[in-house]
């Protein structure tokens, strides 16, 4: 199962978000972008890539106890920036220091429970908008949307995010996302499923 750990903005934000989204799509060039799917807009937390379903488990159990152990905290999208040529984003601002820690439970999490992580780096907060198969200048996309200031809301929970990668072949089709349980901070009731 390919899965990782997120934080889910609210229908509110990725609304106004995707209003900003699609003024870029009239840019030039936009149509050799690969504009993501709003009903996939997340900020990852922790990526596990494929993990065995024996290891769920204590996963759940292990991310129900980062999720107890981190206050709720006010966020919104932010800006944008692009990592190299190849992949356009939103930012965010607000609680960041509290969503790095929760980054930073949610990977402990992984790793206590046997998953192979990728190597410890700094957590970036981002949402990713688009991506290129080959060299594009992704400047004006992120200038775009520079001064781009979103609704504040208040992160309540931390969500377990299974990625359905495309199997159609079809040319555009994008993965499926589907949340499969989601834990408050601070404690609250326990998991919920998607």
């Amino acid at each position: 199962m390919r899965i990782f750990a997120a934080v889910l903005p609210p229908a509110r934000a990725v609304a106004e978000l995707g209003a900003a989204v699609d003024r870029l799509r009239a840019l030039p060039g936009a149509d050799r972008l690969r504009w993501t799917d709003r009903a996939g807009w997340h900020f990852t937390l922790a990526f596990m890539a494929e993990v065995d379903e024996a290891l769920l488990p204590d996963l759940r159990a292990r991310l129900a106890r980062a999720a107890r152990r981190s206050s709720p905290f006010p966020l919104r999208i932010h800006g944008a920036g692009h990592f190299g040529d190849r992949a356009l984003w939103a930012g965010a601002a607000g609680g960041l220091d509290e969503m790095r820690l929760l980054a930073e439970r949610a990977d402990a999490a992984a790793r206590r429970a046997g998953i192979d992580m990728e190597q410890h780096r700094r957590y970036t907060p981002h949402l990713t908008i688009a991506r290129s198969r080959t060299e594009t200048e992704l400047r004006a996309y992120a200038d775009g949307l520079g001064d781009f200031e979103g609704v504040v809301w208040q992160v309540e929970s931390l969500a377990l995010v299974r990625s359905n990668l495309p199997v159609s072949g079809v040319p555009g089709e994008q993965p499926r996302y589907e949340t499969v349980g989601i834990w408050p901070l601070g404690g609250g009731d326990g998991e919920r499923s998607g």
